[in-house]
């Protein structure tokens, strides 16, 4: 039986118990890319940050917040979800600063133009008026920057620039297509259980993989350099609690399982820390010049 702290207020140990888990799930989803923002920060080179962890973690938030409209689930999940995708965006904004002050030579603007091109397009047929060549010029007026150099626009389907684009507002803009293209469905098909089910293992399903893109970047430069051990090991011991949260209060199915899964991706990342413990401290001489 829980002891009660206050008669007057009926507040037990549960009870605290319970919302200090609750605000840990929160918090600490944020916690563990503190220390990485910070490493960005200090050294000005986001390159050892991959940012498709951060495209992962932008598509299972939005798909956990549609899921939540389908099938209830604890609030403070939900809550989550929502403080992440901010988190994100302040991670892409500063990497896109970081990596435009790092230019040495001014390089071709690459931007997302998805947004306008499907509401110009949308406009049009709606008022049955689309002329191709009417929308080519006026998203080249939309998209045009200074000096001679057009920008590379998504629509001429470079799929090599995607989520590499040189602006914060490209992928503020991306986000936001996916955002109401999946409200629309799930708006649609919110009465069809299994749609609403395949939403939850998505969702999840894409945060546990939110490592691959890490463990590829590490894979790639044969180095960590530029990744912060701190981020991983409060990921990993995040997410243990997580799952372990899931497990306790009877999260659907979908939750715990691939939090299980992201676990084990945790896992393979620290490992990398030591397969390429002497080429990290490499390329740290290297860059302080030792």
């Amino acid at each position: 039986m829980d002891w009660i702290i206050s008669d007057e207020l009926g507040l037990t140990v549960g009870h605290v118990v319970g919302w200090g888990a609750a605000g840990a799930m929160i918090i600490g989803g944020i916690a563990p890319y503190i220390p990485q923002y910070r490493q960005i920060k200090r050294t000005q080179d986001a390159e050892g940050f991959s940012l498709y962890v951060c495209l992962a973690l932008l598509i299972a938030n939005t798909l956990r917040i549609l899921f939540w409209f389908g099938k209830r689930y604890e609030l403070p999940l939900l809550i989550q979800s929502i403080v992440m995708n901010i988190t994100m965006f302040i991670m892409i904004h500063l990497c896109v600063t970081v990596r435009k002050k790092n230019q040495i030579i001014r390089a071709r603007e690459r931007i997302f133009t998805g947004a306008i091109f499907m509401l110009y397009i949308l406009l049009c047929c709606v008022n049955g008026s689309a002329q191709p060549d009417e929308t080519a010029r006026w998203l080249d007026q939309r998209t045009d920057v200074s000096g001679s150099e057009k920008p590379r626009r998504f629509y001429d389907m470079d799929r090599k620039y995607f989520w590499a684009w040189t602006d914060f507002q490209s992928y503020v803009d991306c986000m936001l297509v996916f955002s109401v293209f999946g409200a629309a469905v799930t708006y649609l098909l919110i009465e069809f259980s299994p749609f609403v089910e395949l939403i939850g293992f998505l969702a999840v399903f894409t945060e546990a993989m939110l490592g691959a893109p890490q463990i590829a970047k590490n894979l790639q430069n044969k180095s960590t350099e530029g990744m912060s051990l701190s981020m991983v090991v409060m990921w990993t011991c995040g997410d243990i609690f997580k799952t372990a949260y899931f497990v306790i209060r009877e999260a659907p199915t979908q939750f715990w399982v691939c939090g299980g899964l992201q676990v084990a991706l945790d896992i393979v990342i620290l490992f990398q820390v030591w397969l390429y413990r002497h080429n990290t401290a490499a390329a740290r001489r290297t860059r302080r010049g030792d």
